[in-house]
C-alpha cells in the first residue's frame, strides 16, 4: 500500500523510538523510508539591556546544525539498512518545521508521513502547539501518528 514513507526525526529518545517502529512498519509494508531533519536557523540576536552575547557566528552555527543533521540521519539510515530497509535522507534549514516536513514529503514523493507525538493535552498542548498536529492539519499526504 505505501511505497515511500517520510519519517521526521530530531534525534530525541522519542524520535529514536519512532524511527525504530517506522523501520519495522516499512519492512512489513515493503516500503522505502526517507528520514527528514529540519535544521534550526541561526537565531536572530536581540540586543539591549541584560542581553547575552553569543560569540557563535552564523557560519559556525550552520556548520554545527549540518553536522548534527548528518549524525542523526546517518544513524537512522544505518538502522534501516541493518533491518534490510532501503533508506534515504533529506534535510533543510527551516524556522517552521511542520512546513518543511510536508514539503519534504512532497519533494520526495512520499505517500505517508510517519511521525511521533509527545501526547501533550489540555492547556500545554494548546499553548505549546504540536508540529504533529500542524502536519495533520495541513498535509494532504496521510499521516500516521506513533505514540
Amino acid at each position: 500500500m505505501f511505497k515511500n514513507i517520510l519519517v521526521p526525526t530530531d534525534g530525541s529518545a522519542l524520535s529514536a523510538s519512532t524511527v525504530a517502529r517506522a523501520i519495522e512498519f516499512a519492512k512489513d509494508a515493503g516500503a522505502t523510508v526517507t528520514f527528514f531533519y529540519a535544521q534550526p536557523d541561526f537565531p536572530t540576536p536581540i540586543y539591549g539591556e541584560g542581553a547575552l552575547f553569543d560569540p557563535t557566528t552564523p557560519e559556525q552555527f550552520s556548520r554545527a546544525a549540518a553536522a548534527e543533521a548528518d549524525k542523526i540521519l546517518t544513524q537512522a539510515k544505518a538502522a534501516a539498512e541493518a533491518a534490510g530497509v532501503t533508506a534515504g535522507s533529506d534535510t533543510v534549514v527551516s524556522e517552521v518545521p511542520f512546513e518543511s516536513i510536508i514539503a519534504s514529503a512532497e519533494r520526495n514523493r512520499c505517500d505517508l508521513i510517519f511521525m511521533a507525538s509527545h501526547g501533550r493535552r489540555g492547556l500545554s498542548g494548546l499553548l505549546l502547539g504540536s508540529e504533529t498536529q500542524k502536519v495533520l492539519t495541513h498535509s494532504k499526504i496521510p499521516v500516521l501518528v506513533y505514540r
